[in-house]
């Protein structure tokens, strides 16, 4: 049982869920929760009820963290990114690796052991992946915009790997081998029909898909 003043990891859970959807500009709908937590919509549909009688957020129109549940959202998302960050600087474990073992580690570690993890760490504003840590001094790069708007022939700095691309099985295993992280330039050399672009990143052409440029920010 949580200890008092604590939530229990599934409030956690759907918390964390719906401030990273807010974070992305995406529209809070239980479809949308659904699809990233991996369970069924009458399971959301339930919890939904669980939250808004814990205070946790208002489901009149749409789907809000109150202030209650975008302090544990915050929370929850701190501690899951200071994590990551922990098991690939620390710990050399890979970006996939890091994002799994984090999502166990967001629901046990305690105030002390976060300060001592930020401390440690230096007070980092980001994650591996370049997505803010809350309470950080995080200041978003200027004029960031989709991999997808870069045109054929142009430069661009990664700047994030939002959220829902973690999401999707392969994703960052197969950026992190492509060398698509934050602060690295590449070049698009090709522009197919689909949407697939082609850039050249740290010496080799790599073919990425509309899905994920429409969703790794960059400057250019």
């Amino acid at each position: 049982m949580p200890s008092p003043g604590e939530h229990h990891p599934a409030f956690e859970e759907y918390c964390e869920c719906i401030f990273e959807l807010q974070e992305d500009d995406l529209d809070v709908i239980q479809a949308r929760i659904a699809e990233r937590l991996q369970v069924s919509r009458p399971a959301v549909s339930e919890m939904m009820k669980r939250l808004e009688a814990e205070g946790l957020i208002t489901a009149a129109k749409a789907i809000v963290l109150t202030d209650a549940g975008m302090r544990l959202g915050e929370q929850v998302v701190r501690r899951h990114r200071l994590a990551e960050r922990f098991l690939t600087d620390i710990l050399k474990l890979s970006w996939a690796e890091a994002h799994h073992e984090a999502g166990r580690w967001e629901h046990v570690i305690s105030d002390s052991v976060e300060s001592a993890i930020n401390e440690l760490l230096g007070d980092p504003t980001t994650c591996p992946h370049g997505n803010p840590i809350p309470g950080s001094a995080y200041e978003a790069a200027p004029d960031s915009g989709p991999l997808s708007d870069i045109a054929l022939g142009n430069g661009f700095t990664v700047r994030r790997i939002t959220e829902e691309l973690e999401f999707e099985p392969g994703l960052l295993e197969f950026l992190e081998a492509s060398a698509i992280q934050p602060g690295n330039t590449g070049t698009v050399t090709a522009v197919s029909p689909d949407g697939t672009l082609t850039v050249e990143i740290d010496g080799r052409h790599i073919g990425v898909g509309s899905f994920a440029s429409e969703r790794i920010l960059v400057t250019a």
